[in-house]
């Protein structure tokens, strides 16, 4: 991952999905917006609490940034689920300038459609970017540990797979910043019951202490779930920047006792 600052917004990306043309991705910080305490400053959630006018302020200065026009975004409405919507022409815009029109109970959109850009929001879960650069798929998913534990990113390359005729060899991943293992504490039982399928803690990589507590590594979950469903290791990019730890930089929902905004990561296909 590297960073860029323009003159508008303090952005991230990944290098590996940096070297094709056919797309544009990003991941904002929480520098260069509006917005003021405790949502300082590029807040692009409308669900927090926040100015809902301020928000479209930030996402507005945003699609400037990316010449990316602010009718082409698509959000939905995050629930910690492994829902995973296919995002056809119609709904080009969902959320875009409100919350009430983001695509209901989804946590990982995939589209074909070029000129929609899939935006997930989030303050220390994993934001996961998706590319195909043969069939020319995308997807955006958000994995909290409760969809990690769901394998919500696994499932996202099965619907890949499945309606798109995707091959893992074909598919590029970023796992962006979200809290990492060095300070995301976890009860495991609480982690290990939440899925009744769940039949080994060795599907979820958890560092257990003799408390019965851990640190959980969903950066590495995530990967290893990806790596089973037959995508190369050297495809996959992990930002392995902690939220928590950067906070200066990015949102952390933890960090922050819960009263913080949402940084936005977002991926599209570019037309020809």
């Amino acid at each position: 991952m590297i960073e860029k600052k323009t003159d508008l917004i303090t952005t991230c990306f990944f290098q590996n999905l940096l070297e094709y043309s056919e797309i544009s991705h990003f991941i904002t910080t929480r520098m260069d917006g509006y917005s003021h305490n405790p949502y300082n400053y590029l807040n692009l959630g409308f669900h927090v609490g926040d100015d809902s006018n301020t928000v479209v302020e930030n996402r507005k200065r945003l699609a400037n940034s990316m010449g990316i026009p602010l009718e082409n975004f698509t959000t939905s409405q995050q629930i910690h689920t492994d829902n995973i919507e296919i995002i056809l022409e119609n709904r080009r815009g969902c959320g875009a300038n409100d919350y009430k029109t983001a695509v209901a109970a989804t946590d990982a959109m995939v589209t074909s459609v070029q000129n929609i850009c899939l935006m997930v929001l989030v303050a220390d879960c994993v934001p996961v970017l998706f590319f195909d650069v043969k069939k020319k798929i995308i997807g955006s998913v958000h994995a909290g540990w409760k969809g990690t534990v769901h394998r919500i990113s696994q499932k996202t390359v099965m619907l890949m797979k499945d309606k798109f005729g995707s091959s893992g060899d074909d598919i590029l991943v970023g796992i962006g910043p979200s809290i990492g293992p060095c300070c995301y504490k976890v009860d495991i039982a609480t982690i290990v019951k939440s899925n009744n399928d769940l039949k080994e803690k060795s599907d979820i990589v958890l560092h257990e202490k003799h408390d019965g507590k851990g640190h959980f590594d969903l950066w590495t979950t995530n990967k290893l779930q990806l790596i089973k469903m037959g995508i190369p290791e050297k495809n996959i990019e992990i930002a392995e920047r902690c939220t928590s730890c950067n906070n200066a930089l990015f949102y952390s929902y933890r960090k922050e006792n819960g009263r913080t905004g949402r940084f936005g990561v977002g991926i599209m296909l570019r037309s020809k």
